[in-house]
């Protein structure tokens, strides 16, 4: 017993000691980096159902840290990089949440269990009723996909990877993690923790944007009401979900899951299926965007997330989101020329598909500029159609690049 030292009892502080600098102040900012997220989910400022429980993963897993076997460090949480299946054997009795990492994240269940929940959400309708201005923006918004691709590869990176970095442009999280599973297996964890990161912050950084590039004049435009439009049917709207699923499904099977789930919700959404409704929008939806926000944030523990490449991703990130709405601001600019100044260019912001987070900041921007003005409705049919452009992409790229 007087062998026994204090930091063989409290071993998270002896990991923490004899860490290299790197690791060491690694382990420390991303605990800090958690706390963080956690307060701006409680305030609101982020997306408190995925900020709170990534947040406290992050703190927690770099707190966290042991000796194994060899004075190897770990955790008991998860281990991203093991490889053969008597190696997953044994890490699944060991590891807590080892078996949803394996078998919801390694295999991309866990994207379309999200996809499946958004789905219920999205009315179609929205770009039913105006394709035309919904497609357009959602294809300027993929602006910050189409420019980090070069960019990325111009930095050194494999066009695979490159391309699943540029998805973080899409704005869609799901989209993240599906293309670089299939893509970049090596820097899937760096990849998609960094893409969520990202898309929490578009809450709080999109608003400067949206006032530097768009005139308070410009953002207080209300959008002419549409009286004679025609009614569009929940019956339409399924016949539309049912020809477009399948029609993507047969042009880029390999990201035919993420199309099937997507629309699997839509589908559930305009059959009038209440009790599949409820438990696709609360519990699935809920209960997936939980596991999901919490294993992220186990997955940055400081020995994975501190790679030389991190670095890279973290710039490359940045870049797309920005890019990505500047491409939909241009998108709106188009748009509010060819109807002679009767189109607000902020819904162009709404193209980039983070349903429905970008939506809302276009609403509240233009509630500011002129308190009467009314954009929810096309700002949806953008970001609809930005998530099925995002789609498309990923079907592009893993087609092209798998």
């Amino acid at each position: 017993m007087e062998n026994i030292h204090l930091l063989d009892i409290f071993q998270g502080l002896a990991t923490l000691m004899a860490s290299e600098p790197k690791i060491f102040y690694g382990r420390i900012g991303l605990i800090l980096l958690g706390f963080l997220l956690i307060y701006l989910g409680k305030k609101g400022v982020l997306e408190a159902l995925l900020m709170i429980p990534m947040g406290l993963g992050m703190a927690s897993v770099n707190a966290g840290v042991m000796f194994f076997e060899a004075g190897k460090p770990g955790t008991l949480f998860v281990d991203p990089l093991v490889t053969g299946t008597d190696a997953t054997m044994n890490i699944l009795q060991i590891d807590w949440l080892q078996p949803i990492y394996t078998f919801m994240f390694s295999n991309g269940l866990i994207a379309c269990l999200v996809f499946m929940g958004i789905g219920v959400l999205l009315d179609v309708g929205f770009v039913m009723a105006r394709p035309f201005q919904s497609m357009i923006i959602a294809l300027f918004a993929e602006l910050g996909t189409i420019l980090t691709l070069p960019i990325a590869v111009s930095m050194g990176m494999a066009p695979n990877e490159a391309a699943s970095v540029a998805m973080i442009g899409g704005a869609d999280g799901p989209m993240v993690l599906f293309t670089s599973l299939i893509l970049a297996k090596d820097l899937f964890v760096p990849i998609t923790v960094v893409g969520y990161l990202y898309l929490g912050l578009t809450y709080g950084g999109y608003p400067y944007l949206i006032k530097l590039l768009i005139p308070a004049r410009l953002r207080a435009i209300p959008m002419p009401l549409e009286k004679n439009q025609r009614k569009i049917t929940s019956g339409q709207k399924l016949v539309f979900a049912v020809l477009a699923c399948t029609l993507l499904c047969l042009l880029f099977p390999v990201a035919a899951p993420l199309f099937f789930s997507l629309f699997i919700g839509v589908a559930v959404r305009e059959s009038g299926l209440v009790n599949f409704q409820s438990m696709l929008s609360e519990t699935v939806l809920y209960g997936a965007t939980f596991f999901l926000g919490l294993t992220l944030g186990i997955l940055c523990e400081a020995n994975t997330i501190l790679s030389p490449v991190v670095l890279k991703l973290l710039l490359l990130g940045i870049l797309a989101l920005t890019f990505s709405a500047i491409g939909g601001i241009i998108g709106g600019y188009v748009l509010y020329f060819w109807y002679g100044g009767k189109y607000n260019p902020m819904i162009g912001v709404a193209g980039v598909s983070c349903v429905p987070t970008t939506a809302k900041i276009v609403q509240k921007m233009a509630t500011q500029a002129n308190p009467g003005v009314v954009l929810m409705p096309h700002a949806l049919g953008a970001s609809i159609s930005g998530v099925i452009t995002s789609a498309i992409l990923t079907g592009i790229f893993v087609a092209v690049l798998r």
